[in-house]
This record gives C-alpha cells, structure tokens and sequence, in this order.
C-alpha cells in the first residue's frame, strides 16, 4: 500500500479497518448506502483508496465536534473552501482505524482534548457519507473526489477550543443557529448529530 509520501505501509490495517467499518455500517437511506457500495467498491479497486495521492478520489474522514448538553456545535471556517465546516481531513499513516482519523482531525482542528466519538454497541460508528469535489492537490490542479466518513464526535463538559493554522476561525454555535456560509450537507451532518445525542 503506498503511503501519502510515496512510501510503502507496513500493512493494510487502516484499509482493512476502513472495509470493514464501512460493511458493518447499516442505513435506511438508499442515497447512504448507495454511497457506502460506492466507497467499497473504491477501496476493492484501490489499495491505496485512503491516501491524498490516490486519484481521481480518496477516502477522507471527519467528525463533527458537539457539545450535546450546550445544544451547540463547534464549527471551522476552513480556508479553502470558505464555508463553515466540521473538523476532518486526509487519513494518515499512523492512524490505526478509520475511527482514529476522524478522531485525530477533530482533536487537532478544535483544539479540544478529550473528545470521544459517538459508539454503538461499543464501537465508533460513521454517521453519515458525503461524497464532494475538492482541489485538496493545489488551486491549480483539477477537482479530485473526497468521499468523506464522517462521524459524531462528542465534546467534554467545559470543553475550550484552540484555533489552528488550518482555520481562519472557529466558533461554537447553536444547533437552530448555523451561520450562512454552511452548506446543506453540514446541516445534515449537525441534525444527525444533534438526533443521535438528544
């Protein structure tokens, strides 16, 4: 498997972590799960599918950060993109799990120690899929695909954010009150969150 650096991975952990959170993951939504096959089906055609350098599209993972007894959520302006956006990011080689990852952005973009994904039946659980075009290769190369894993990642009592070099801000907001600058599949990810915690 090679890595982002071009190297080669050790082992397929993280891609064999990835299959497997993504078949035992089950959704009602056709859309969903429709995406999910689409998402094996990558990972099947590509060992390398989880890294920055594998193109047209790579699996991404990200976690939207909440602070479910505030009714809040805690939201980056991303400088790219210029939107307000959940914490997430590339996989990397060191992280173990696909879980991990989304676990690891969260805490780096927030600042925040001791967040703790949301689990069912014990074990961290994507939420919901998002498959959007991106020029995370430089402004001046072409659109490549993210299929995005995206989790809930709860916030602990007190929680302070601590803004970094990859946000130009980041602000707690309440659940009914969602800035403009936030897409529709934001808002999705945030009511997810805010059923599953409620």
């Amino acid at each position: 498997m090679t890595t982002p650096d071009g190297g080669v991975a050790s082992d397929g952990a993280l891609h064999a972590d990835a299959v497997r959170a993504l078949r035992s993951w089950s959704v009602d939504d056709a859309t969903q799960d429709r995406l999910r096959r689409d998402y094996l089906g990558h990972l099947a055609e590509h060992p390398d599918g989880l890294w920055k350098a594998c193109l047209p599209a790579h699996i991404t993972a990200s976690a939207v950060v909440v602070d479910p007894a505030g009714g809040r959520v805690l939201l980056t302006l991303h400088p790219k993109v210029g939107r307000w956006l959940q914490m997430g990011g590339h996989c990397e080689p060191g992280d173990p799990t696909l879980a991990a990852a989304a676990l690891r952005e969260a805490t780096e973009e927030s600042g925040i120690a001791g967040l703790e994904l949301l689990a069912f039946d014990g074990r961290p659980a994507p939420v919901k899929l998002d498959r959007h075009q991106v020029r995370c290769t430089g402004k001046d190369k072409p659109e490549n695909t993210h299929l995005d894993v995206q989790y809930v990642a709860l916030a602990p009592s007190g929680a302070r954010e601590l803004i970094s070099e990859e946000s130009l801000d980041l602000r707690w907001f309440g659940y009914d009150e969602l800035p403009e600058l936030t897409d529709g599949s934001v808002r999705e990810l945030v009511a997810i969150a805010r059923r599953l915690t409620g």
